[in-house]
């Protein structure tokens, strides 16, 4: 799908603020509530936009203990790669994971409420994955950026 300058405007506008009215969004885009209605349904059905979510506040839930977590594979089977690529998603805790080059053959971006249940979450959860090789967790100690949009 061709984006044009409205529609890039339109997405950096839902991803600021997805909640805003239809009529809002005419206002700012300089066209018909039915316009921006078409256009939103358009980007959907072509998965431009995938979904809508609420951004929660990591601290308020006890969950603001952020770690990047290095794996290594003890092989690059096929068979190896898909058992800890189906399992990895069964853990609630990694909210995003990525096969990724270099040294280690993925990253995970883990959310626990502190060190206890991080060690908590290693040795019952993670450690107990098979064909895990060598692990690196690296602990966040600030949030400098952190941004969900993708500017257009």
């Amino acid at each position: 799908m061709q984006l044009d300058a409205i529609d890039k405007k339109l997405i950096n506008l839902l991803q600021n603020d997805s909640k805003q009215t239809t009529k809002k969004l005419s206002l700012q885009l300089n066209l018909s509530v039915t316009a921006v209605y078409e256009r939103i349904k358009k980007l959907e059905k072509e998965q431009v936009i995938k979904q809508y979510v609420a951004l929660i506040h990591k601290n308020k839930i006890d969950k603001s203990f952020l770690v990047f977590c290095h794996i290594k594979l003890i092989q690059h089977t096929k068979e190896y790669v898909t058992t800890f690529e189906r399992e990895i998603t069964k853990l609630d805790e990694v909210s995003e994971c990525f096969h990724v080059s270099g040294d280690y053959d993925y990253i995970l971006k883990i959310h626990v409420k502190d060190m206890e249940a991080y060690r908590d979450f290693m040795l019952t959860k993670l450690t107990a994955l098979k064909h895990i090789g060598s692990t690196h967790s690296i602990f966040t100690i600030g949030e400098i950026k952190n941004s969900t949009a993708i500017p257009l």
